[in-house]
C-alpha cells in the first residue's frame, strides 16, 4: 500500500500486532528537519544532476523521509555519482539489473531453489559434494497463520535428476565436484536459517514472496563474493534493502555497496574475526579519551572490547527498533559521505568513458559529510582510510554508561548487561553527536601525539 509523505513514520514499517516487546520507533518525521520529498526533488537539476550539499545537511538534522528512503540510500553508499543525469543513471541500473539476472541464472542452474519462490533451511550437500538424502525441506508460508511450512513434497518435482536411474535421491542432484560449487551449496542452508530469524516481528516478512527475496538476494552475493561468502550478521544488513527498493536487483545493489565497506568485518580466519581491526581502534580511542575507563575495563577482561562485536558486525541493528536502526544508518552515510568513493565503487569503463565522466566531478570538500570533512581537515587519512564512525559511537555509548560501568561491573557478563541494557533506549541523532564530538577530541589528540 502507497503511503503519501504526510504518513506517519511507523506506517512504513509496520509490527506485527502480536510482538509487544518490540523496542518503540523514536523516529519522527519533523517538517523543516527531515529530507522531505519536496526537498529531495528540488536538489536535482533539469539534466539530473544531484546538489547533494543540502541533503547531507538535512539528512544529518533529521533522516530522510520514508518514501524515498531507498532512492536516497542508493546514493549515499555510492550507487550512483551525484553528477550523473537522469539517462546515465538509468543505463547504469539496466546495465546492473542484467548482471544480476546473469549471476542469479547461474546459481539457478547449479541449485534450482534460487528463484523459485522458495528456499532451503536444511543441508543439501555434505562437505564432500554429496547430496544428502532427502534432505531438503522447502517453506511456503501460510498466510492464515503467518508461519513456515514444509513442502518436501514440491522437492522432486523442483530437481529433476538427469540420471533417471537415480530414483531415491529426493534432491535430484548427483555428486557437486566442483570445489566453489560446494563451499557455495554448503552455506545455503545457513541463509534460509537466517532469513526465517530476520526481522520476523515486521508485517512484511509474512509474505513468502518477501523471505525468499531476501535468500535470493543473499544467495547471489555468497556466489560471486569467493572471498567472504556468507556469514552470519549479513541478513540483518540486507532486510532494509528489501524493504526499501521494489526491484530485487536494485536492492541487491545497494547491499553490495554496503558489503564493500562492511565485508572485512565477516573476514575471519583460525586465529582472528573479521572485526578485530575495529575493536582494536575503538580500544586504541577509549585509551586516549577515556583511560581509567580502558584500565576498569582491561582489569575486568575486556581489553579486546569483543563484547562490542555486535555493534559493529551489524551496525547496531539489535540495539535499536527497525526505524530507529535505518535513521542510525543514513546519518553515519552522510556524515561520512565521499564523493571519492563513488570512483572507487563504479565498474570498470573504457577510456572514452572515463574521459567524458572525469568532466566536472572533481571532488570537493564542499560535497563530503561533516565526519568527513573533519577527517580531511586533520589529515586523518592512511593506507588503511579513516576510522569508520560506527566506532566512535560504539566509545559514545561507553562514555554514557562509564558510571554504571565503573561503579557496578564487576566482570565482563556486568558490562555485557550494562550494554544490553541500552537495547531500544539510544537515541540515533543523539549518538551521532555524541561520536561526532568524540572524533574531533581523539583527532586533535592524536595530531598532537
Amino acid at each position: 500500500m502507497w503511503r503519501g509523505p504526510g504518513a506517519p513514520a511507523e506506517s512504513f514499517y509496520q509490527v506485527r500486532p502480536e510482538c509487544t516487546d518490540v523496542p518503540k520507533t523514536h523516529f519522527r518525521i519533523k517538517a523543516g528537519r527531515t529530507l522531505s520529498v519536496r526537498r529531495w526533488h528540488a536538489a536535482f537539476a533539469p539534466e539530473g544532476y544531484l546538489d547533494i550539499c543540502k541533503p547531507l545537511s538535512r539528512i544529518h538534522r533529521g533522516g530522510i523521509h520514508p518514501s524515498i528512503r531507498g532512492e536516497v540510500w542508493e546514493f549515499l553508499l555510492g550507487c550512483y555519482d551525484p553528477g550523473s543525469t537522469f539517462d546515465e543513471r538509468e543505463q547504469i541500473r539496466q546495465r546492473r539489473r542484467i548482471q544480476y539476472a546473469r549471476w542469479k541464472k547461474e546459481c539457478c542452474q547449479m541449485f534450482p531453489a534460487v528463484g523459485s519462490g522458495r528456499f532451503v533451511t536444511a543441508p543439501v550437500i555434505t562437505e564432500d559434494g554429496l547430496p544428502i538424502q532427502d534432505p531438503l525441506v522447502l517453506l511456503e508460508t501460510a498466510p492464515e497463520k503467518g508461519q513456515a511450512i514444509a513442502t518436501q513434497e514440491n522437492a522432486g518435482a523442483d530437481f529433476k535428476t538427469r540420471d533417471s536411474s537415480r530414483t531415491n535421491t529426493a534432491n535430484g542432484m548427483e555428486k557437486v565436484k566442483d570445489k566453489k560449487v560446494v563451499q557455495w551449496m554448503l552455506t545455503l542452508h545457513q541463509i534460509g536459517l537466517d532469513v526465517v530469524r530476520t526481522d520476523r516481528t515486521l508485517v512484511f516478512y509474512e509474505k513468502q514472496e518477501n523471505l525468499s527475496k531476501l535468500w535470493d538476494i543473499l544467495a547471489v552475493y555468497a556466489w560471486i563474493d569467493t572471498d567472504v561468502g556468507y556469514c552470519q550478521g549479513m541478513s540483518d544488513l540486507c532486510s532494509p534493502m528489501i524493504i526499501l527498493l521494489e526491484d530485487e536487483a536494485d536492492a541487491f545493489w545497494c547491499f553490495e555497496r554496503l558489503m564493500r565497506r562492511l565485508r572485512g568485518n565477516f573476514r575471519c580466519t583460525d586465529s582472528s574475526v573479521g572485526v578485530e581491526a575495529q575493536l582494536s581502534n575503538l580500544a586504541a580511542i577509549t585509551q586516549v579519551l577515556d583511560p581509567k575507563l580502558h584500565q576498569h575495563l582491561e582489569t575486568l577482561g575486556g581489553g579486546d572490547y569483543l563484547f562490542a562485536f555486535r555493534m559493529l558486525m551489524v551496525l547496531f541493528r539489535r540495539e535499536f527498533s527497525f526505524g530507529d536502526s535505518l535513521y542510525l544508518w543514513e546519518m553515519m552515510w552522510a556524515l561520512e559521505y565521499d564523493p571519492g568513493l563513488y570512483f572507487m565503487y563504479e565498474e570498470p569503463k573504457s577510456a572514452s568513458e572515463k574521459a567524458e565522466g572525469s568532466k566536472g566531478k572533481a571532488k570537493s570538500i564542499r560535497h563530503c559529510g561533516k565526519y568527513e570533512r573533519e577527517n580531511m581537515k586533520n589529515g586523518a587519512r592512511n593506507s588503511e582510510g579513516p576510522l569508520p564512525i560506527s566506532v566512535f559511537l560504539v566509545a559514545s555509548v561507553l562514555k554514557d554508561k562509564k558510571s554504571k560501568l565503573m561503579q557496578e561491573a564487576r566482570g565482563l557478563d556486568d558490562v555485557v548487561k550494562i550494554l544490553n541494557d541500552i537495547t531500544g533506549n539510544l537515541d540515533a541523532k543523539k549518538a551521532c553527536t555524541g561520536a561526532m564530538k568524540l572524533q574531533k577530541k581523539y583527532l586533535r589528540k592524536a595530531k598532537k601525539t
